[in-house]
């Protein structure tokens, strides 16, 4: 059986909103973190903090972002690439989520990016994940 952790990462986040949790721990990997910097940076997430005392097992503190009426900053944060079928896109044909309202965090020689920001660098890569 195959495992990944980003599906993984993913499910907890998507777990934790369901049951309105205000603070989730994620076990920690490199990938993670960076995925985690692009939420922080695009506003999906309040704030994050990395175990920093453990490199190898640490954790991920994410203070996950309501508005006023306890909605949710991310409405849907799904997988697009899985490990048994990995969906890469070029730099032209990177499609848009809600007309660009939401974001594809990919993988791209230049580190975890959003869609923005590879068409600004003309770039493709590894469709991660979309949120919005």
């Amino acid at each position: 059986m195959i495992t990944d952790p980003i599906s993984d990462y993913l499910t907890i986040i998507r777990n934790a909103i369901k049951a309105k949790h205000l603070i989730i721990k994620i076990p920690q990997s490199s990938i993670k973190k960076e995925i985690t910097k692009v939420l922080y940076n695009k506003g999906y997430i309040q704030d994050y903090k990395f175990d920093e005392k453990s490199k190898i097992k640490g954790f991920i503190k994410i203070a996950l972002k309501y508005n006023k009426e306890k909605d949710p900053a991310i409405v849907s944060i799904k997988r697009i690439s899985k490990p048994g079928l990995r969906k890469y896109v070029g730099k032209k044909n990177i499609p848009k989520i809600l007309n660009g309202l939401g974001i594809i965090i990919l993988s791209t020689s230049k580190g975890i990016i959003t869609d923005k920001e590879a068409s600004i660098i003309n770039i493709g890569g590894e469709m991660l994940c979309h949120v919005y």
